[in-house]
């Protein structure tokens, strides 16, 4: 009887990082997917779950962060912070899950000792009420594998800006040659309405915040990627009917219509998101005596 080659490989020789908070529902999936890497560091705001026991129990080491309010945040924390033994992290959401490909294109990456890219976008799959959105928000990349020593989290604001400690829309910059992984994290962000709606308060507590401190257009940016989609969001933000303008972007541009009900609840729901932060930054303007 042969033994399958997958048995006789030794781990993958890259760092997974997977922030956390009560994630004990995603958490057990999430580490079965990237059970091949040799380290995995398991980011816990102290729990009150039992997240910690569920990432020790697979092998994961796990360190508690305590969050200032301000800056950093839990990922860039950890990206400086943290014992790495090897050259090339991941980073994985808890409600993410790697497929089984992954293994080997990551692998075949990080193996290579002339490798001429030094960091990889990787696109998502949004699952929403229970199925794939295969259009709306769909591709969706972002920049997660990469060589520890050349990326980091952009820093928009250090105000506290009420949305918790992990980043939310801070992307990582890499000073290097990026390219795309042909493998895709399946994201399961928004198993009910109920959880959309509360990530959604949280983030548009951030989206106004950021919009009254006058720093959604940073100049620091080094990403061109990520530099281009700052600056639509920045000049999409005095648009008028910007709740209508985000339905039609994900219902109409992205062909949300064609996921049925859920493409078209969740085009909705991102067009109240949009209100949401419309109406904080107008609150949170007059609260500092700024003008609309």
């Amino acid at each position: 009887m042969s033994i399958p080659t997958s048995a006789i490989l030794t781990k993958v020789p890259v760092s997974i990082l997977i922030p956390i908070k009560n994630e004990a529902a995603n958490l057990p999936r999430c580490l079965a997917s990237v059970a091949w890497a040799d380290q995995v560091f398991v980011v816990d705001s102290h729990s009150q779950d039992n997240s910690a026991d569920i990432a020790r129990e697979a092998g994961a080491t796990v360190v508690q962060f305590d969050f200032n309010g301000t800056w950093p945040k839990k990922k860039n924390w950890a990206l400086e912070h943290l014992p790495f033994r090897h050259e090339w992290v991941f980073i994985l959401d808890a409600d993410e899950v790697l497929p089984v490909a992954a293994e080997a294109e990551i692998r075949a990456i990080v193996t290579d000792p002339a490798h001429p890219l030094d960091g990889y976008w990787i696109n998502r799959r949004f699952m929403f009420m229970g199925r794939w959105l295969a259009h709306a928000y769909y591709p969706n990349w972002n920049l997660r594998l990469f060589r520890h020593r050349l990326g980091r989290h952009e820093k928009i604001t250090g105000e506290n800006t009420e949305s918790g400690d992990n980043e939310v829309h801070e992307h990582v910059l890499v000073n290097g040659r990026t390219g795309r992984l042909r493998s895709e994290l399946d994201h399961y962000a928004f198993p009910s309405v109920e959880v959309f709606v509360e990530k959604h308060n949280r983030y548009s507590n951030w989206e106004a915040r950021v919009a009254v401190s006058g720093r959604l257009d940073a100049t620091e940016l080094q990403s061109a990627h990520v530099g281009w989609r700052r600056q639509l969001r920045s000049r999409s933000l005095n648009l008028p009917f910007r709740p209508f303008l985000r339905f039609c972007y994900v219902y109409f541009w992205q062909r949300g219509f064609r996921d049925g009900r859920e493409g078209y609840y969740f085009a909705r729901l991102h067009a109240f998101y949009e209100l949401l932060s419309i109406a904080k930054t107008h609150e949170l303007r007059r609260q500092l005596g700024k003008k609309s």
